[in-house]
């Protein structure tokens, strides 16, 4: 491997540090780099031609991200993290005291350690670039900065916007950067490096600070005992609030930043190496970064034809579904978006909701009023499939009938060109069947959004037999572009996220049935790690579309995913209890909050409204958790998808499941497949026949688990 460095310094003295990684897309601290890093600052320390030097990055799409992850996930034992702390305190403790002054030139994405090396630099000069984000994601992993960033941000910064970034992990934009005091510039991308020249030029010579001569916070700091200790303790309670002590991490970054404040910097370094040397070896920790890594290969496709060029697109149904998915397209990718439905008000509707969140975005300071008009206006409303133009890709978005969807579809396959690609979005109809009398079938693919659209990251993508690669790989190359996660799977019932919850769905049905309550058995779940139990879960999908998804997965999979008989039209669909879009199902909302159980419901449902609860737990989390493992085996037995991977991914990122428990297939694992198999063993005896452990278990059982029987490990 090359250089990852490369020093260049000009006759005036002006200097600069390039950053370019061999063979990575992005920069990242691996070890030959850190080491490299390590002999230049020996050399950079006696340096008599150097006036000025400035660090920048020869990747369009990266500055720094920091320390590889690799690093983080081979350590074992906390002796080897909190040395490797200190490693990295000491080599940006030498950066930050060379005889002259650095510039931190910020072109791209800026994170981790790359941000702590920023920290540790004289002056920050960011690009105004729209997708570049500065922060410390530290805690998202399981553990906190630990080469100076809870140090020297809150000393930049004051406390309580240094928290406001390290507890949650949150990344800022250049123009939030520049009013938060973390950079001193925003400068125009286009001649970024131009100015950043002019700046280095005007500081040539300039005697170097020391790091207590600019830390002009910390005087007020020290003065505030009592403010400070407010501020703690509110971090604190909303901390608590928000992880429910799930999460290690945002606590002893609390702590961390306490000590650094009421101590002294060194104290805050120590404790810093010891906060990661406890919480590198954790298990929370060592999920969450297989949770990382997970995402990470997700964006590594195999390889495909070149994409389609997209310029223009069109989105049939202004429902909920399609007016979001016509906003995140307008939004993300920035490209012009004709949405076509017959009802007047829900084109209404979707307009005013795209105004809504583009006016989210103008108070969070993410887009100025002009670009919100210029987003909303991307987004074209007509009433006519011949007004769609010639689109390059659309995407069907009405409501979940199969007959219905074949007509749209049919009656635009005839308006658009031949090469345009064509996209249902459906939660649970198949593809292939969809497709039937479509003019060039090869164009046609599924994609499944998940509601909310703007805030789930997954979209299952599904082919049929005759979907060409290249309209798969124009169908990714679009996610990508708004930012979601694709996961591909099998044309089959449910496709896999559908299927797996479907079990813990029909399950908690069953658990009511015996007359345990609906607060009881969410409680049970999100005590556990979900963000909402599975009655909740139902209300928002919607208690209609829940049934159409049941009694198709119930034809398909017949005794293991039957609901109880109960006369759902009676007590939901006539009088148009559907979940929270009409202020009722098996919870009563106002304004979209929850406000009790509706029971009233559950009486139409002939089902007591007073259950058995707190001394269920731990049977509600078998009977809920089980099912769904024993699904998965079942669908990698099928091919469904390639591996454990996928299952963990879409999971975690398409339906809630707690991502610091690692994912159902490496939870499973840790349980113990053959436990497993013993629990449903004995419930198929005293529940159902249904908890029967399928084939496809016991083998995984007999093989060790789902990561030890599949070929392309994650860890």
């Amino acid at each position: 491997m090359g250089a990852a460095f490369r020093l260049d310094v000009g006759e005036s003295g002006l200097a600069t540090l390039a950053f370019d990684l061999p063979s990575r897309r992005v920069n990242v601290f691996t070890r030959p780099a850190l080491e490299e890093f390590r002999d230049l600052l020996k050399d950079l320390e006696h340096r008599q031609d150097i006036g000025c030097l400035i660090f920048l990055s020869s990747k369009p799409a990266s500055f720094c991200h920091g320390v590889d992850v690799d690093l983080i996930a081979g350590l074992e034992e906390a002796e080897a993290a909190t040395a490797g702390a200190v490693a990295g305190q000491r080599l940006l403790d030498s950066w930050s005291r060379l005889p002259f002054p650095t510039v931190a030139a910020i072109q791209a994405t800026c994170m981790g350690g790359g941000t702590e090396l920023a920290l540790a630099s004289t002056y920050r000069l960011v690009s105004d670039r729209s997708d570049l984000r500065i922060g410390l994601p530290e805690v998202r992993l399981g553990i906190v900065p630990a080469w100076g960033g809870c140090v020297r941000l809150p000393r930049l910064i004051g406390i309580e916007e240094a928290l406001g970034i390290i507890l949650p992990g949150r990344s800022v934009s250049p123009p939030k950067a520049l009013e938060v005091g973390l950079v001193d510039q925003v400068l125009p991308d286009a001649t970024f490096l131009h100015h950043v020249r002019d700046f280095g030029l005007e500081r040539l010579r300039e005697p170097r600070l020391a790091p207590s001569d600019h830390d002009l916070r910390e005087v007020f700091l020290e003065k505030n005992p009592l403010g400070r200790r407010l501020l703690f303790d509110q971090a604190r309670r909303r901390t608590l609030k928000r992880s429910q002590g799930r999460y290690p991490a945002p606590p002893r970054a609390i702590e961390v930043i306490r000590l650094g404040i009421e101590k002294g910097p060194s104290a805050g370094y120590a404790a810093e190496a010891r906060a990661l040397g406890e919480l590198a070896t954790h298990p929370v920790t060592k999920n969450l970064i297989h949770m990382f890594r997970l995402g990470q290969a997700a964006k590594k496709d195999p390889p495909r034809p070149e994409p389609g060029v997209i310029g223009k697109i069109a989105v049939v149904g202004a429902g909920l579904m399609g007016g979001a998915i016509a906003h995140l397209i307008s939004a993300k990718a920035k490209i012009p978006v004709r949405l076509l439905d017959h009802d007047p008000e829900a084109l209404a509707r979707s307009l005013r909701d795209s105004a809504t969140l583009n006016q989210n975005r103008i108070k969070r300071r993410r887009l100025s009023p002009p670009q919100a008009r210029h987003l909303l206006a991307r987004i074209q409303p007509t009433f006519s499939v011949r007004d769609l133009g010639r689109p390059d890709f659309i995407i069907e978005a009405i409501s979940e009938n199969l007959e219905a969807k074949r007509e749209v579809l049919r009656d635009i396959a005839q308006e658009l060109p031949e090469d345009s690609v064509i996209a249902s979005n459906t939660s649970s109809l198949s593809i292939t069947r969809l497709s039937e009398g479509i003019p060039q079938p090869q164009r046609m693919v599924g994609l499944h959004f998940f509601n909310p659209v703007p805030q789930v990251p997954l979209v299952e993508v599904v082919a049929t037999p005759e979907t060409s690669p290249q309209t798969l790989a124009t169908a990714v190359a679009l996610l990508r572009r708004l930012g979601k996660v694709p996961l591909e799977v099998k044309d089959r019932p449910g496709f896999l996220v559908n299927r797996l919850l479907g079990h813990m769905l029909t399950e908690s049905l069953w658990l009511l049935a015996e007359d345990l309550s609906p607060e009881h058995i969410d409680s049970a779940l999100t005590t556990w790690g979900w963000p909402i139990g599975p009655f909740t879960m139902l209300d928002r999908i919607g208690i209609d579309i829940a049934l159409q998804v049941s009694a198709m997965l119930e034809r398909a999979f017949g005794d293991r995913l039957v609901v109880p008989a109960w006369n759902w039209g009676e007590a939901f669909l006539q009088r148009q209890r559907l979940g929270t879009k009409s202020g009722g199902g098996f919870f009563r909302y106002e304004n979209g909050k929850p406000r009790g159980l509706d029971s009233e419901a559950l009486r139409r449902l002939e089902i007591p409204d007073v259950g058995r609860g707190p001394g269920e737990g731990t049977g509600i989390l078998d009977r809920t958790l089980l099912p769904m493992v024993n699904e998965a085996a079942r669908c990698l037995d099928e091919g469904l998808v390639r591996g454990p991977q996928q299952i963990d991914l879409a999971l975690v990122a398409g339906a809630g499941f707690p991502a610091f428990r690692g994912g159902l297939c490496r939870w499973a694992d840790h349980q113990g497949i053959a436990s497993v198999v013993a629990t449903l063993d004995r419930l198929a005896g005293t529940v159902s026949e249904r908890m029967a452990p399928s084939r496809a278990l016991r083998d995984l059982a007999e093989r060790g688990g789902f990561y030890a029987a599949s070929p392309a490990r994650a860890e």
